[in-house]
């Protein structure tokens, strides 16, 4: 580590970030009904929506964003996606109906600069053989954000239902006091690369970055991941209040839960196993925890089963930050940027296309009148694309 104080630095802002995003989960299906969703199917697509508005705005600029990283710097960057953030919350606090609250969503996706440039900065601060553990590190950071944050959030909405984003904004505006303060420049001039007009076009980004020799495979597995992962932000608070009819306090107990779990995997455990397994083997076992997992939460009704795979789910969260270690050493220092944009664009297509899907899903198998009543469809179709695709892993050996 060339730099251990700015890792914490860079940690404890994406914490803050973390509890700011954490707090909105919870309440997600009570806005829904304050902007006219009449019953939780019809919420879950509408909050389907307002997630895929996020993604497609972080889409389009997050190689932008990650470009401009690479050429002017990280910390900038960084703080100028937290001032839009927190601009963010204070619209969404303030909304009264369903297009302003997609307004802010659309803001909050183009400030989805926060975590593609913290990850291009540990990318600058590590030596090569630390990037998947360090990576690992910011997975623990909104890991323990999201223990905190929907907990936070399920209490605070009992005050009132836009409280969460007003605290959220507040979170945002530290983040950005704490970045001007303490957080230094992580990318040298000298090592800085011009920004061309080619860098404004995300899908030239996303081709060139699978031109990059051994790239395309990892990318191509990685979107799919994502895109099957994203039920659980998606849907997990409508699942929740359907096969269990929970309120606000006891789905922000399960979104922290997972988020403790999600701390514990990346923040520990795979720093145990990646010296003692490799990249690769850690890789395989956490993604046969994802497919696992998403089958059971597939077919489950039972509180003590969904509870026990939880931690089985939170273990597949090493995936991501394996793969991504695995791709940043295969490419130059001002290039980090760069493949974090173009990583995080893959996940927002994912993100744009999963919450479409998944909530159609949800909507038809947990209608009243659905031919076959079966809630977690949408996380029984996610472990079978994870099941279809894990011959493709084994390849990356």
């Amino acid at each position: 580590m060339k730099n251990r104080s700015a890792l914490w630095f860079i940690l404890a802002t994406l914490l803050l970030d973390a509890i700011g995003i954490g707090i909105v989960f919870p309440i997600m299906p009570d806005l829904m009904q304050k902007v006219g969703a009449t019953n939780t199917a019809d919420g879950a697509f509408w909050g389907g929506i307002l997630m895929a508005s996020y993604a497609g705005m972080q889409f389009l600029f997050a190689p932008i964003i990650g470009g401009l990283s690479d050429s002017f710097g990280r910390r900038p960057v960084l703080l100028l996606a937290l001032v839009t953030l927190c601009i963010d919350y204070v619209i969404m606090a303030m909304a009264t109906t369903f297009i302003w609250l997609l307004i802010g969503r659309a803001m909050a996706g183009i400030a989805g600069g926060t975590y593609i440039t913290a990850t291009a900065y540990l990318a600058d601060i590590s030596k090569p053989e630390e990037r998947a553990a360090n990576f690992g590190l910011i997975g623990a950071a909104f890991g323990i954000g999201f223990v905190m944050g929907p907990a936070i959030g399920g209490v605070v909405a009992s005050w009132h239902i836009t409280a969460p984003f007003w605290l959220a904004a507040a979170m945002a505006g530290i983040n950005v006091l704490f970045g001007i303060f303490v957080l230094p420049e992580s990318l040298n001039p000298e090592k800085r690369r011009g920004f061309a007009r080619r860098d404004l076009n995300p899908f030239s980004s996303i081709l060139d970055a699978f031109r990059l020799p051994g790239l395309a495979l990892p990318l191509t597995l990685l979107f799919l991941f994502e895109f099957a992962n994203m039920v659980y932000p998606v849907l997990w608070a409508f699942w929740t209040r359907e096969v269990f009819g929970w309120g606000t306090a006891l789905i922000g107990v399960t979104l922290s839960a997972y988020g403790i779990g999600i701390a514990i995997t990346q923040g520990g455990v795979m720093r145990v196993l990646i010296p003692r397994l490799g990249e690769y083997k850690t890789l395989i076992f956490s993604m046969a925890c994802a497919t696992v997992a998403l089958i059971v939460f597939g077919l489950t009704a039972s509180v003590v089963v969904m509870f026990t795979f939880l931690a089985v789910a939170a273990l597949a969260d090493m995936a991501p930050p394996t793969m991504t270690a695995i791709m940043a050493n295969k490419v130059s220092e001002d290039r980090q940027g760069l493949l974090q944009g173009v990583i995080a664009s893959l996940a927002s297509i994912s993100a744009v296309l999963a919450p479409m899907v998944m909530t159609g899903l949800f909507q038809e198998f947990a209608a009243e009148d659905a031919y076959i009543y079966l809630p977690g469809a949408p996380f029984l179709f996610s472990g079978l694309i994870l099941l279809a695709i894990f011959p493709f892993f084994l390849k990356l050996r």
